[in-house]
């Protein structure tokens, strides 16, 4: 007897997602999410940020007026509505496989004020990538506001994700004159809300000269491969009630700590390299 195979059906197709994750090395979707939704959130990230800020070590500085925050997922009420998006869950499971794993979720801040940063990646590129060509860790964007060119918009310089990295500074930043090549193949993205990208963090890229009178909060998830390391550097923390209510599928995608109480996350992974912007 034949044996049947069940095969997931996904409302994206796979192949245009791969190929933009491994060839630009950044996609998005416009109009993921209601806008009434999206101003919920960045209702609660001007709180979260406030509190952050008002603790040691609950922020942590990516420039000069811009920070970065990690959250916990019980901080705002739509995290099960992001990781669970079609989109989101498509585009980990085309590129990351089906046991991928949502290790990260924070946001970052550019305020009025702040400067250019160095062009960079987030984090070393690990051999997976340097030598398998294989890219195992994605990082998700989504703007609480509506972008435009004096906010200092996130630049990227796509297919930069595979530069080698032997004359990177900590595998991270790449010298001074390799930058105009990466100012020739920059491009700026002005998402509005409800728009959701995805991308490597190993692209080079960096935030702009923010020089509106208004910040620009955007929501950062991070998702790992099986193989990919990325969790040792943050700490999602999940009570064990809230864990208890959410779908089972998803709690088999969640690498995290679980706890009585949660924690005040103190903010581990800094980029010492962008503290002093691009001078």
């Amino acid at each position: 007897m034949d044996t049947l195979i069940s095969v997931k059906a996904h409302t994206y197709e796979t192949a245009p997602i791969m190929g933009g994750i491994y060839g630009d090395g950044i996609i998005g979707k416009k109009g993921a999410f209601d806008r009434e939704w999206v101003a919920e959130l960045g209702k609660e990230i001007q709180v979260l940020y406030r509190d952050a800020l008002a603790r040691p070590n609950g922020a942590v500085g990516r420039g000069p007026k811009r920070h970065y925050v990690e959250i916990h997922p019980e901080d705002i009420q739509g995290f099960v509505d992001v990781v669970t998006h079609p989109w989101v869950v498509d585009v980990c499971e085309a590129v990351l496989g089906p046991d991928y794993k949502i290790v990260e979720i924070g946001f970052d801040v550019p305020n009025p004020g702040a400067v250019d940063q160095p062009w960079h990646r987030d984090f070393p590129a690990p051999q997976e990538t340097l030598v398998g060509r294989r890219l195992n860790s994605l990082a998700f964007n989504l703007t609480t506001v509506d972008v435009f060119p004096d906010m200092g918009p996130f630049e990227i310089a796509p297919g930069t994700q595979w530069d080698e990295t032997a004359e990177f500074e900590h595998g991270m930043f790449p010298p001074k004159h390799l930058w105009e090549r990466y100012f020739r193949l920059s491009q700026q993205k002005m998402p509005t809300m409800g728009d959701i990208s995805a991308r490597s963090a190993l692209t080079i890229h960096r935030g702009t000269a923010n020089r509106s009178h208004k910040a620009r909060p955007v929501l950062v998830l991070g998702a790992d491969a099986p193989d990919a390391r990325n969790a040792e550097r943050h700490d999602l923390q999940i009570t064990r009630g809230f864990f208890e209510q959410l779908p089972v599928d998803l709690q088999e995608h969640l690498t995290c700590r679980l706890v009585d109480k949660l924690e005040p996350i103190v903010q581990g992974h800094t980029i010492e390299g962008l503290m002093m912007g691009a001078a």
